[in-house]
């Protein structure tokens, strides 16, 4: 520690605490006694962090994509998820009728050439006939489907029929009793001999969280029906995803998106591995894939330049995940993978090409004339032991580097303990472990190597029992990692919590950062610590000291901040993981501004049992709680609460050292 940097008041406090320290041992702070935390602000002690720290990792899991960000309500769209041999598996579509009112099965007449499966609907009833409801099928959805009063919905669908067609299109409640839209379709033999494109806008008049839509009719005769979508009119800057959800991820300002996995990349078998040329183009044109590691069907609506749009949505940096020929049971030999390596160059080609190139054009054709500013890869995911790995991550890497130099590369392999025996610009490391080895965590990139690649920590969590589906305790042994990579990122310049969301109705994967249905959402306490590190990437790091020794208990960082309007904070972060309050002086040197205590805040996640959990039925019972820190200065007297993350957010004065930095 270097005295020369803190002011003489917290000087005499830090050397009467090392004689506590020496004294009594460093973990033995009577509860009536008082820490000193420490922060050295002068702005000759500080250090940028890297702009891209903290972002988010998304993977198609827990039906996170479909059936979750991406809006489409209809599952299973294009009849394809049964495989395209004849008569196949439908569902979740369902037939209204009975066996000898109606016939419904699939064929091959499609008219897109890669997803040739079409329904085939046989209504044997007239009106007189027919149910009064007509026959036909309906489809429910991704466990319903949220249907809000006043909402407009947009319905797309392909009918072919050798006669006319009266169709009624129609969005109900779960039982089919309830209509909340609806809209006939009618049409003459000679209109709808060739497949016919339809588009209409449904308005509800009712609301439910189980909806289904319905094609039904009362007439007797044939129809196909084909690539049928439903989708909200109202989504995310208007892209497609579900506004809810995606508001949930604007709010942590991620600085990169890293998709589309994880192991949905690799595939358990290459056959079933995400292809992103097969996930471009017209929705209507893409194939889909039954996504075999966890084990649903997607139709790849949500592809690979949904992806990318995402990340400039949000204002984050794209890091796209490539197959490198290798799934969790195959691996293409390092002789075999040039067609690979030439798929990678394409899919780059495809964000980064003019829109004269040949990718690029297809890019353009989607929407989108500008690039994409894509600038990191990963080459593989988990992929490091595997065979064929090393050389088949050379072929990539090379040929990456030689037609885009600046794209920076990222290995699967971890260079934190050993210096990596391939190039790289950063080394991929994941953690998934108890509370308390997270907790101890935060130290593990003391000692790690400060030449080299850099360290992505792409995928972390709590997963053990501690964890619960989501717990407080949890969240404060991620939160001390977070702090511990705050303070070495001079060598962890990004990292990322995983998995993002699940599905209630489909929990592959436990925990998860977002938890949501057809209509609720809420996050987890790991997805609300994040909040207190959002403002860090590219902040100032400040020193920070805390005697006597608590760091089995307590462990703190502070970091300098502006907004976008030029204010300038001083933010103190501290992770209190144990049973018991702290009585903490909170002591700043080395301030150039003064401090509008009027404009300062505290923020604390807690509650009232360390392994609470939010819920549908309480959404917010561990959530950060924000009061004014009306006595905020330099020297502060403040109580630890136990199993607690507490941020005080010091509003500067002044913005000469932010502006300096």
């Amino acid at each position: 520690m270097d005295f020369r940097r803190i002011s003489p008041i917290i000087a005499i406090y830090v050397i009467f605490l090392i004689g506590i320290n020496t004294r009594y041992g460093a973990c033995d702070l009577d509860r009536n006694k008082t820490a000193i935390l420490a922060v050295d602000a002068s702005a000759d002690s500080g250090r940028k962090i890297p702009d891209t720290l903290f972002g988010i990792f998304f993977e198609e899991i827990n039906h996170a994509g479909a059936g979750g960000i991406w809006a489409e309500l209809v599952n299973n769209r294009g009849f394809e998820a049964g495989g395209q041999n004849t008569p196949s598996d439908f569902s979740p579509w369902a037939i209204i009728g009975n066996e000898s009112t109606v016939f419904v099965g699939t064929d091959r007449s499609s008219p897109f050439k890669r997803n040739v499966v079409a329904l085939r609907v046989q209504a044997n009833c007239d009106a007189d006939e027919c149910p009064s409801t007509g026959v036909g099928v309906y489809n429910p959805g991704f466990w319903g489907m949220n249907i809000e009063d006043g909402k407009g919905y947009r319905l797309i669908f392909y009918v072919k029929s050798l006669d006319s067609i009266n169709i009624s299109t129609s969005l109900t409640t779960s039982d089919g009793l309830q209509t909340l839209a609806t809209s006939n379709i009618v049409a003459s033999a000679s209109d709808v001999s060739n497949w016919t494109k339809v588009q209409l806008e449904l308005f509800a008049i009712g609301s439910t969280p189980n909806g289904r839509l319905q094609l039904t009719t009362n007439k007797k005769g044939v129809f196909w029906l084909d690539q049928v979508s439903l989708m909200p009119m109202d989504t995310f800057m208007g892209h497609g995803f579900r506004e809810d959800l995606v508001s949930m991820l604007a709010d942590l300002k991620p600085r990169f998106v890293r998709f589309p996995g994880g192991c949905y990349v690799e595939g358990e078998r290459l056959s079933n591995a995400f292809r992103w040329t097969a996930s471009i183009g017209p929705w209507e044109e893409r194939p889909g894939h039954y996504g075999d590691v966890w084990q649903y069907w997607t139709d790849d609506g949500l592809g690979y330049f949904e992806f990318l749009q995402l990340a400039e949505d949000l204002g984050a940096s794209p890091v796209w995940v490539i197959n490198n020929g290798i799934s969790h049971r195959v691996s293409v030999s390092t002789t075999n993978i040039l067609p690979w390596v030439q798929d990678a160059l394409n899919s780059i080609e495809f964000a980064r090409g003019d829109a004269s190139s040949r990718w690029g054009s297809v890019r353009a054709s989607m929407g989108h004339p500008d690039p994409f500013d894509l600038n990191y890869v990963a080459v593989g995911n988990e992929d490091c032991g595997k065979k064929f790995y090393r050389g088949n991550y050379l072929k990539f890497y090379n040929a990456i580097k030689e037609a885009y130099p600046d794209i920076k590369i990222i290995t699967n392999c971890d260079g934190s303990r050993t210096t990596l025996d391939h190039p790289a610009d950063y080394y991929d490391f994941h953690i998934y472990t108890s509370t308390s080895d997270m907790y101890k965590m935060k130290d593990v990139f003391n000692s790690a190597s400060r030449s080299g690649p850099k360290a992505f920590i792409s995928e972390y969590a709590v997963t053990d029992s501690s964890a619960g589906t989501g717990s407080l305790l949890a969240s404060l042994g991620e939160a001390a990692f977070l702090i511990g990579l705050e303070k070495n990122s001079d060598v962890v310049e990004m990292a990322s919590y995983a998995p993002l969301f699940v599905n209630a109705n489909d929990r592959r994967w436990n925990p998860d950062a977002i938890v949501f249905n057809s209509a609720q959402m809420y996050g987890t306490p790991s997805y609300w610590m994040q909040h207190f590190f959002k403002e860090s990437s590219g902040a100032v790091l400040n020193p920070t000291y805390i005697l006597p020794n608590l760091s089995s208990q307590l462990t703190a960082s502070s970091v300098t901040w502006k907004t976008s309007d030029y204010a300038s904070y001083l933010k103190i972060k501290i992770v209190n993981i144990g049973s018991d309050s702290v009585n903490l002086k909170i002591m700043v040197s080395g301030l150039t501004h003064t401090i509008n205590s009027l404009s300062s805040s505290t923020t604390i996640l807690t509650s009232h049992h360390v392994m609470d959990e939010n819920s549908f039925l309480n959404p917010t019972k561990v959530v950060p709680q924000k009061s004014v820190l009306t006595d905020a200065n330099t020297e502060m007297d403040v109580v630890l609460s136990p199993h607690s993350l507490t941020s005080f957010d010091l509003a500067l004065e002044q913005t000469s050292y932010a502006a300096d930095m």
